[in-house]
């Protein structure tokens, strides 16, 4: 709770960008250039946006390492309601696979990727997608707080202990959903919207009917990136917490056959739900400072 309650990372305004999709709806993209030819792009969790202080304390600390920067918001986030009735899940990395086309469009010779919770489990699952037709300018991902298990996350999320953290997810997704029931009323109904207590309910009644998906059993079968692990072909590290109150046991996958070659499990005894407060030199957070040591890594496959 603590960052997002009480860190403030000051970071120069961003150039923002609207980018339109293939269903006439839009996505809000916030870029930090600085012409660079080298581009991170950054996704963020669940009801969150490409201005949280997560998001802009990795931005920080790519740029002072030289990297330009592209946070994007999903549908729906960032302070503007989309066109669509669809939203925003965990599985929508058509989203994703746009903006990465949209920044490879620009010229960089490197793209590499990050996510927090619900936009790690969308990076790792586009990577898992993209499979060995990966653009070759990417070059790895860092993911933190990763529910890449999100049938075992809702269990976690639902259990009395966690009702504090349900409760604030539940409260911002009223206010969206009633937003939407404005506009499509023949769609969507938020009529008894008070009496839905957890994910298992809401991705049931929303989630999984908008986006296509049969209920929400289906829907976080199809769009958990634990079974499409083995299939990313580029470097890739899962940075989950041992205390992360939001992630199930299945979110900490030992077996190679799970993780296949190309992704590490690191799970440090503390860190939260992305929070990782540690601090170190010139305000870094721990996590940020573990994504820059990844990239020293995987930067002489980039010569």
């Amino acid at each position: 709770m603590w960052p997002s309650l009480f860190r403030k990372v000051r970071l120069a305004g961003p150039v923002s960008e609207v980018l339109t999709t293939a269903d006439n709806d839009e996505l809000h993209l916030d870029w930090h250039r600085q012409g660079s030819d080298r581009l991170a792009i950054i996704s963020h969790g669940l009801e969150g946006h490409s201005r949280r202080p997560y998001v802009l304390g990795l931005a920080r600390a790519l740029l002072a390492e030289g990297w330009d920067v592209l946070a994007w918001n999903f549908r729906s986030c960032g302070g503007v309601m989309n066109r669509q009735p669809r939203f925003y899940h965990s599985g929508a990395t058509d989203d994703l696979r746009l903006v990465v086309d949209h920044g490879l469009a620009q010229g960089y010779q490197t793209v590499f990727l990050s996510g927090f919770s619900m936009g790690g489990n969308l990076t790792l699952l586009y990577l898992g997608e993209q499979g060995e037709h990966v653009d070759s300018r990417v070059c790895g991902a860092v993911t933190y707080s990763v529910p890449c298990d999100l049938a075992g996350s809702a269990d976690m999320l639902a259990l009395p202990s966690r009702k504090i953290y349900m409760q604030r997810f539940l409260k911002d997704l009223r206010v969206k959903m009633g937003e939407k029931a404005q506009k499509f009323p023949d769609l969507i109904d938020v009529s008894g919207f008070d009496e839905i207590r957890n994910f298992h309910e809401f991705d049931d009644r929303y989630t999984a009917p908008l986006h296509g998906f049969r209920d929400a059993e289906d829907y976080w079968a199809q769009c958990s990136a634990l079974g499409r692990l083995k299939d990313i072909r580029v470097p890739a590290l899962m940075v989950n917490a041992a205390d992360d109150p939001f992630l199930s046991p299945e979110c900490f996958p030992e077996s190679p056959s799970v993780l296949g070659a190309h992704v590490r499990l690191e799970a440090p005894k503390w860190g939260g739900h992305v929070g990782f407060v540690a601090h170190g030199s010139g305000g870094y957070y721990w996590s940020e400072r573990r994504a820059l040591a990844f990239l020293q890594g995987v930067a002489p496959l980039l010569k």
